[in-house]
C-alpha cells in the first residue's frame, strides 16, 4: 500500500488507501492535521511540503493550480485534502505556517 511519512511529525508514517486523500489517511490514522475549510480546496492551511516523491502524487487540482498562480502554494506544496497517492512512497513536512500549537514537531 502507499505510504506518506511526515517527516518532522513523530510517528507519522501513514498508509494511504486507494483513492483516499492524504488528509482523510491522515486523520483515519489518527493525526490532527491543520484543515480550516472542511477540506474543499478553499484554503491552503492544509499543505504538505513535499520532500520525496511529488512526481507519484495525483496532478494538481484546479483549487492547487490557483494558488499556485496566486503565490500562495509552492511548486513543492501540496494540500493534503486535494491529493491523492495512487502508488509509491511520498515524504514530506509540516511547514513552519501550518503547525498546531498543541502539538510537538522534531526540529529540521
Amino acid at each position: 500500500m502507499p505510504t506518506l511519512t511526515v517527516q518532522n511529525l513523530p510517528g507519522a508514517v501513514v498508509s494511504v488507501p486507494a483513492g483516499t486523500t492524504l488528509l482523510a489517511a491522515l486523520q483515519a490514522a489518527g493525526h490532527d492535521w491543520m484543515h480550516a475549510c472542511g477540506a474543499k480546496g478553499r484554503c491552503t492551511t492544509c499543505r504538505l511540503e513535499v520532500m520525496q516523491g511529488l512526481e507519484l502524487l495525483s496532478p494538481p487540482t484546479d483549487a492547487e493550480l490557483r494558488y499556485r498562480a496566486a503565490g500562495r502554494l509552492l511548486p513543492h506544496e501540496r494540500l493534503t485534502c486535494q491529493t491523492r497517492l495512487p502508488e509509491g512512497e511520498v515524504s514530506g513536512r509540516v511547514p513552519e505556517a501550518t503547525k498546531l500549537p498543541h502539538l510537538r514537531y522534531l526540529p529540521g
